[in-house]
C-alpha cells in the first residue's frame, strides 16, 4: 500500500486525512493469520485503517494511491533525522544507510 506520493504505508504513520491528523492503525496486504486483519482482507480486499478522531473516527481505505485525502505528514523529516544519526548521513532512497537506534 503506497499513499499518492509513492512513498509506502506503515502501521504507526502519522497522516492528515481530509486535513486533520490522523494516524494509520494498520495495513491489511494478505492474510496475516490475525483475525481482525484478515477479516478485513476477506471482505474489503487490501487497504489501510486509519483513525481521524475529530470528524470520521475509524475509515477503511482501500484505494491509497488513488485518495488525494490521505497524506503521509512527518515520515520525510523522520528519515532525515534518522539519517542525520546513522553517523555518516549518507542515505540510500528514504532509508538510513546504517538504521537509527537512537
Amino acid at each position: 500500500m503506497k499513499y499518492q506520493s509513492g512513498q509506502g504505508i506503515r502501521k504507526g504513520d502519522k497522516v492528515l486525512f481530509h486535513g486533520e491528523p490522523g494516524e494509520i492503525e494498520f495495513v491489511v496486504e494478505r492474510l496475516v493469520g490475525d483475525p481482525a486483519i484478515d477479516w478485513h482482507m476477506r471482505q474489503q480486499g487490501p487497504g489501510v485503517m486509519g483513525l481521524e478522531p475529530k470528524h470520521f473516527g475509524r475509515a477503511y481505505i482501500r484505494e491509497t494511491e488513488n485518495a488525494e485525502d490521505l497524506e503521509a505528514r512527518g515520515q520525510t523529516e523522520r528519515f532525515r533525522i534518522a539519517a542525520l544519526h546513522d553517523g555518516v548521513g549518507h542515505v540510500q532512497g528514504n532509508v538510513p544507510s546504517v538504521p537509527y537506534e537512537g
